[in-house]
């Protein structure tokens, strides 16, 4: 049985680094999305962390930032692992929705991810018009999307930054 749990960083954030380089190698922190990343913190009550046994073998993590000349706020989704032994039954994505629910209940008015739209798309993410969001390094515009939360994502334009 698989709990989906926020993020307990006394007990979880070694696991979860571990999980990180087994599943992305030492390369992911070239990514643009690190950018972003690297000059904030994530936000444990709304991370979430997939635990079999009481072992960390999924998570999503979420990252504040603010997006064009209005900074608007909004909540950046990812990265999101999954231990290869718990794949194949779409546990990222049910991590990434729990996640999604606590942003939502938190009053955040949207989400922002890089990533497949075959996967995320099925939990609400519509892929970005091109040159509508703007990021700290070179983006793949069709792995670009948005999602509202508590508010409208379809105001999101311009600058991608960290909060």
């Amino acid at each position: 049985m698989i709990e989906i749990v926020p993020e307990n960083p006394a007990l979880h954030a070694e696991a979860i680094e571990d999980l990180f380089d087994r599943t992305f190698g030492p390369g992911h922190f070239a990514k643009t999305a690190e950018r972003l990343r690297e000059y904030s913190r994530s936000l444990p009550e709304i991370n979430r962390v997939a635990l079999a046994g009481g072992k960390v073998v999924g998570v999503c993590r979420v990252w504040p930032l603010v997006v064009g000349a209005a900074r608007t706020p909004a909540l950046f989704y990812g990265p999101v692992a999954v231990d290869p032994a718990y794949r194949g039954n779409f546990l990222s994505l049910r991590i990434t929705e729990a996640a999604l629910e606590a942003g939502k209940a938190a009053g955040w008015p949207a989400a922002v991810l890089i990533g497949a739209h075959s996967l995320f798309g099925k939990a609400g993410f519509a892929l970005v018009p091109k040159g509508r969001l703007s990021f700290p390094g070179p983006q793949d515009p069709g792995r670009v999307m948005v999602k509202d939360l508590a508010g409208d994502a379809s105001l999101l334009e311009g600058a991608v930054t960290a909060a």
